[in-house]
């Protein structure tokens, strides 16, 4: 009896870690599914995408991978949210500092963030940034 009770209490402790529940949440799973393709990209309320433009590097398709790595338009680099999913922070060789957005809507069609950031040709001044995305 004494055997078949360490039997049971060895095959649970083993089976267990394939009864986990998975622990990705249903934002995790809404952003890194879809490949995400810019809709808009809006500097202080004026597209700004276009060639030559201030988010012109963040026009096209952007895709956030699972293991926090991704493509967003011309950048590569890493991704990571905030503990409550409601920040997305971006960090990118091709860009002096992180850039940490707002996500201000996030469903299986439509991504839409928002961030404020240096203005290169005014260290002095802010640029408001909106940019939205449809999934592919």
């Amino acid at each position: 009896m004494k055997n078949l009770v360490t039997l049971f209490l060895v095959s649970a402790v083993l089976l267990m870690p394939a009864c986990k529940k998975n622990n990705t949440s249903e934002r995790f799973k809404l952003l890194t599914e879809p490949v995400w393709s810019s809709d808009s990209l809006i500097a202080d309320g004026v597209e700004a995408g276009g060639p030559g433009q201030f988010l012109e590097n963040f026009n096209g398709d952007a895709k956030f991978r699972e293991d926090g790595t991704g493509y967003f338009g011309n950048y590569q680099g890493d991704w990571i949210f905030s503990p409550d999913e409601t920040k997305l922070t971006i960090t990118t060789d091709s860009l002096p500092l992180p850039i940490t957005c707002n996500i201000k809507e996030l469903t299986s069609a439509s991504l839409k963030i928002t961030t404020s950031v240096i203005n290169p040709e005014n260290m002095t001044d802010l640029v408001d940034i909106r940019m939205t995305f449809k999934a592919k």
